[in-house]
């Protein structure tokens, strides 16, 4: 679980990184730009909801290590 989480984090911030040169900062919320924009918050959400599923993970390893 903790390679996937770090593979597809990984992937999110290429995306990141790619959407970003896609950006035209003149027109923001018009063609191809918005469709950046919405990957972009996409995978921002995708790389909160993957560190958030690590850190229950961890959480649920030390409850079952001290019972």
């Amino acid at each position: 679980m903790k390679y996937f989480t770090i593979i597809v984090t990984i992937i999110a911030v290429g995306l990141i990184i790619y959407n970003t040169t896609m950006l035209n900062f003149n027109n923001l919320f018009e063609g191809q730009s918005i469709i950046a924009l919405i990957t972009i918050l996409t995978s921002l959400c995708a790389i909160i909801l993957l560190q958030v599923l690590r850190l229950s993970k961890r959480v649920d390893d030390k409850l079952k290590g001290r019972q």
